[in-house]
């Protein structure tokens, strides 16, 4: 794509209302807008980059291309940006979409329509109502439904011909009484669609029709003297007043409105929908629409209004909202003051208010949730051993001999709360002569800590000593040399009574066993002593191996080293050719192990 030069894309944008398109290098579109006049509305993004926030710079930076559309007025703009958001989905415009997708009531449009539940909308199939934020009335009316009328279940195509054919039989829920039999043509179209036209009305909140439908029939049965039949349109008649009962009834005198109301912070904005019919409140809905760029309170109800009316088929010619919106919505727009449409636009806003709450309780809640899982063991033991910061990097020494054999020691490394694998070390005790646990842990803590000075890489924030008073004075000692001590918080853990040991304090402390700040440090003491006790393993199998080289003449533990560095094992030597031995350690050393094992093996 050529280098983008706003000021000649600019030069082609009209002072006329309509959508404007901007796109990135790859063609992507990243953001649609609207505006009264276009060419204004484009020129402020290029002209007054001071006045913009960070994110709007960033769009700035990626545009490469700009598209517009002229239309006749800001409404249709609405409308247009609406359709062209949910096509494109923009990066930097505002999610229209909640995260889940809520279900559907469709009435199909075949010979005896069905009422069914969806999610998908597909309009060659029916007509669509919806979508239920909440299911609980979505399946009332349902219920109601199947109380009220006698729709068919089944999936049958009802065409006449297959029904004078006779191709369907009736089934269990036409000998119950929930279906009268279409299929066998024991009902007639015209009367199932009278039925379905009453559906139609309740779906779209107008109980009245449905009303004087049950009264004229009931009127009709008494006076043919059919008073059971009167009895049950009676009783239908009593269902719809119950349901309606259960709805909120505002005030008849408001009829038809759709009711808004904005609450938003800095990331996000909470939109209520409040669907008036005759009086009563018939759908409500509340959505978080996350912010992207710096979309004002009124441009986001504006579409908001213009997304929901369409969702829920509103024709309404009232809106009340609780600000101000100077656009043309093809409805008159009031924000009350007083009166029965301030208590209608009350409940909007104590809805909205209670959502926006109810959401950012969530965010802190999901946000300390997330750090618990990560941290809350650490703010734990922080508060346990009483140090100054968080101990997120946690160093743990131990000591591992035998009989005072092959002294070795382990430095293992939590972080976070988790082992560090690759941070792990072993060391073979150097200086010091048998099983002297005091000396060797001075010896490791001084050769680790004086490498890390060395290298400049991280120092712990809490070292744990496994062991008593003893190891721990030792542990310091070595700190003391080298100039930390003090800077660096230290511990020891006694095995016995898994006893917290403080530097120069003879009183040991004990955290409640079941504390997770106790289990972390004991996991830690565990994962070093394991790691300790591997190590002394793998040396003294590897001294005994050397040991028995050294029975060979003329080989050393350097040698025996060497070819055992070389072959993995004494058990691979002894399998070596000749030719193989030498090539390590010689002709004359390589006939002389040859010998021992032929000897041995005899």
């Amino acid at each position: 794509m050529p280098e983008f030069d706003y000021k000649q894309e600019l030069s082609k944008v009209p002072h006329e209302p309509g959508v404007y398109r901007y796109f990135d290098s790859t063609g992507e579109v990243i953001y649609v807008g609207k505006a009264k006049d276009l060419k204004n509305r484009v020129s402020s993004y290029f002209t007054n980059s001071k006045g913009h926030d960070r994110k709007t710079l960033r769009l700035v930076s990626q545009i490469r291309k700009i598209e517009f559309t002229i239309v006749h007025t800001e409404f249709d703009a609405l409308l247009l940006e609406n359709q062209l958001i949910k096509r494109y989905q923009p990066k930097f415009n505002i999610l229209l979409r909640d995260d889940k997708t809520y279900p559907f009531v469709c009435v199909t449009n075949e010979h005896f329509p069905r009422v069914l539940t969806t999610r998908r909308i597909d309009r060659k199939l029916g007509t669509f109502y919806g979508p239920f934020a909440n299911l609980k009335p979505m399946y009332t009316v349902l219920d109601m439904f199947s109380q009220l009328f006698t729709i068919r279940t089944c999936n049958f195509n009802l065409a006449p011909e297959n029904i004078e054919a006779g191709k369907y039989k009736v089934c269990l829920e036409y000998h119950i009484g929930n279906c009268k039999g279409p299929c066998e043509g024991k009902q007639n179209e015209s009367d199932y669609d009278s039925d379905i036209e009453q559906v139609h009305h309740i779906l779209k909140g107008n109980l009245k029709p449905a009303q004087e439908y049950f009264k004229t029939r009931m009127v009709e049965a008494a006076n043919e003297l059919a008073f059971e039949q009167a009895q049950k349109y009676k009783e239908k008649m009593d269902v719809l007043q119950r349901f309606q009962s259960k709805s909120t009834v505002v005030n008849p005198k408001i009829a038809d409105a759709d009711v808004f109301s904005i609450a938003s912070d800095e990331v996000s904005a909470y939109i209520n929908f409040m669907k008036v019919v005759n009086g009563t409140i018939v759908q409500t809905h509340t959505v978080e629409v996350k912010k992207k760029l710096d979309e004002t309170d009124p441009d986001l109800l504006a579409m908001m209004i213009i997304e929901f009316r369409e969702q829920y088929g509103s024709q309404s010619k009232e809106i009340i909202s609780n600000i101000p919106l100077d656009v043309d919505l093809k409805a008159e727009v009031t924000v009350p003051q007083i009166g029965d449409k301030k208590k209608l636009l009350d409940m909007s806003l104590k809805n909205v208010l209670y959502f926006r709450r109810e959401r950012q309780e969530r965010a802190a809640a999901e946000a300390t949730a997330s750090a618990s899982k990560k941290d809350r063991v650490l703010i734990r033991l922080k508060q346990d051993l009483q140090l100054k910061s968080l101990p997120n990097r946690i160093e743990c020494f131990d000591n591992s001999n035998i009989q005072g054999t092959n002294p070795v020691s382990a430095m293992v490394c939590f972080i976070g709360g988790k082992p560090a694998n690759r941070e792990y070390r072993h060391f073979s005790i150097q200086t010091v002569v048998g099983p002297n646990d005091f000396a060797s842990m001075y010896e490791v803590v001084t050769r680790r800590y004086t490498r890390v000075l060395t290298e400049g890489t991280d120092m712990p924030d809490l070292i744990v000593i496994d062991g008593g008073k003893g190891q721990l004075s030792a542990a310091c000692d070595a700190l003391k040399a080298l100039n930390l001590y003090g800077k660096v918080p230290i511990i020891g853990i006694a095995k016995r009574l898994e006893e917290i040991y403080f530097p120069e304090d003879n009183l040991p402390l004990y955290i409640d066993k079941k504390s997770e700040s106790l289990k972390l440090i004991q996991r830690i003491r565990d994962e070093a002593h394991r790691f300790a006790i591997t190590y002394h393993r793998d040396k003294r199998s590897r001294n005994s191996l050397i040991s028995e080289l050294e029975n060979v003449e003329g080989v050393g533990k350097k040698t025996a080293a060497k070819l055992l560095k070389h072959f993995k094992g004494v058990k691979k030597i002894r399998e070596a050719s000749l030719d193989e031995i030498a090539e390590v350690v010689g002709q004359d050393r390589a006939h002389k192990l040859k010998q021992y094992f032929d000897t041995i093996e005899q």
